[in-house]
């Protein structure tokens, strides 16, 4: 076998491919020989056909089988030769085997671009220090005390108020007729919480135990139903009866019921859960922060456009997924399917320029993924979809998706490893109203003596695209501060 490589742009290979007759050969005695060991042929035992029948006889399916097994494994021996990673799926131009010829086939595919790494260790990076209030604490022990607050019927016959508990019967009525879904039995609603309509409750505090009442209600546009939203129906209730939840005082028994050893330990272990959550998340942002501020200060570099339409097909499947969750469908947003496609695209293409950018820092460090790392990651997915392992395992493995999921562990790790050799500084968490006092003072100029100060980081995109030649795509990929800092340094350097 010989090849060539040739480089159709900076993101595309092509490869040509020369077999020389025996090879040929080879690979169609190969699949003959795994054919002779199975076939059943009338008057021949297993395994004792001629070649030359078998070869007749299912000439098809030899040579279409051949055909394929010789390509992909000549595929496998040219990408480890070459060390070279194509980032889309490889479209393969061919003809089939023929027997005593030689054969020529070609193969292209998108690979990441070459990429001029930027200095990306020991940069400075702001992380929001954890905090964790008593008054959250006294939240949640709030929540655990509802749960466990005994139910008492009211035994004064008047209209049930906010906190507490009515027992109604209720319908949806619409031509005379019950919407169906949309009714119950001896239903308990807790009055002020949401839980319903405002018009619904209203109508129920209007009601004392053993009354009926109805009244219209015209459902949201955005309702969850969809062939409720924006329509009316006249809803009918029966109060059966109200309740008040007592709660109990918090004691060590209340603490059990939860999980817990006692209050101390409960305490002690919702402060630890809020502070791990809050650490994920604050690093997480800071990561995300650091990492956009490392990919906008590269300069712009050709992305595999296979990669950028998966990521957006990525997205579309996430927004159809949260949609069909609210009952909804695309037809909901009132835009064509090219629309949204466009509107994503920016996002994917950021997307894809990480990625392209962690795999070279991955490659530069020499990380890898081991195989008990992708079988480590395989269980952790199957336990959150509640789905057998050898069944997730096997369509990871038929629908070719082992390599990007060992890709998004290697940008992990090259992530990771970023933001352990920056220099991380810790700063307060903002009070609460500390980010409007903040926008005010800017809008007035109180912030800062220069004067050019964003309101948010959208205006920061637009002025950075106006006044420093960025490409949208390119500034959106820097954090507001970054924006910030460059429209100060412009500023300087014009005055």
């Amino acid at each position: 076998m010989e090849y060539n490589v040739e480089e159709l742009s900076p993101v595309k290979r092509k490869i040509t491919v020369e077999v020389p007759t025996e090879e040929v050969n080879a690979a169609l005695s190969a699949t003959i020989a795994l054919y002779r060991m199975q076939a059943d042929v009338k008057g021949f035992r297993k395994g004792k056909v001629p070649s030359s029948i078998i070869e007749s006889k299912f000439h098809k399916q030899v040579y279409g089988e051949a055909t394929t097994d010789l390509i992909n494994y000549q595929i496998n021996e040219i990408m480890s030769g070459l060390s070279m990673q194509p980032m889309s799926r490889i479209d393969v131009d061919a003809e089939e085997l023929v027997r005593d010829e030689d054969f020529k086939y070609s193969i292209e595919f998108e690979v990441a671009p070459k990429l001029d790494l930027p200095e990306y260790k020991g940069l400075k990076i702001e992380e929001v220090d954890v905090v964790v209030s008593d008054e959250e604490i006294a939240e949640v022990e709030g929540r655990i005390l509802e749960n466990n607050a005994e139910v008492k019927v009211i035994e004064d016959v008047r209209p049930p108020k906010d906190g507490e508990v009515a027992s109604v019967s209720f319908g949806a009525y619409r031509d005379g007729k019950v919407v169906e879904g949309i009714q119950a039995e001896n239903f308990d609603l807790v009055l002020g919480q949401n839980q319903a309509l405002p018009e619904f409750e209203d109508m129920i505090k209007t009601l004392s135990s053993g009354e009926s009442g109805e009244t219209d209600i015209t459902f949201p546009a955005d309702f969850i139903n969809e062939n409720l939203a924006g329509q009316t129906v006249t809803m009918k209730a029966k109060l059966h009866a109200v309740k008040e939840r007592i709660k109990p005082e918090m004691t060590d028994a209340v603490a059990q019921k939860a999980g817990f050893k006692d209050v101390e330990t409960m305490r002690t272990g919702i402060r630890e859960s809020y502070a791990s959550q809050r650490k994920q998340m604050n690093k997480a942002a800071a990561q995300n922060e650091l990492l956009n501020s490392i990919i906008g200060s590269i300069e712009e570099f050709p992305l595999p456009p296979a990669m950028v339409e998966d990521r957006i097909d990525r997205l579309l499947k996430d927004l159809e997924y949260r949609l069909d969750r609210q009952g909804k469908g695309f037809q909901s947003l009132g835009k064509t399917p090219e629309e949204l496609r466009e509107g994503f695209r920016p996002e994917a293409e950021v997307s894809v320029k990480s990625e392209i950018f962690l795999l070279a820092v991955a490659a530069e460090e020499g990380l890898e993924i081991s195989p008990e790392e992708i079988e480590a990651t395989l269980s952790q997915l199957a336990m959150q979809s509640r789905q057998p392992l050898h069944e997730l395992k096997k369509y990871y493995e038929d629908n070719n998706l082992i390599v990007p999921l060992k890709d998004r562990l290697l940008c992990d790790k090259a992530s990771e490893l970023i933001y352990d050799a920056a220099d991380v500084k810790l700063i307060p968490a903002p009070t609460a109203g500390e980010p409007a006092k903040k926008a005010e003072k800017a809008e007035k100029g109180e912030a800062k003596s220069g004067g050019i100060q964003f309101k948010d980081k959208a205006e920061a995109v637009e002025w950075a695209v106006a006044n420093l030649g960025l490409k949208e795509t390119t500034a959106k990929g820097y954090s507001l501060a970054k924006l910030q800092e460059r429209a100060d340094k412009f500023e300087a350097e014009e005055a």
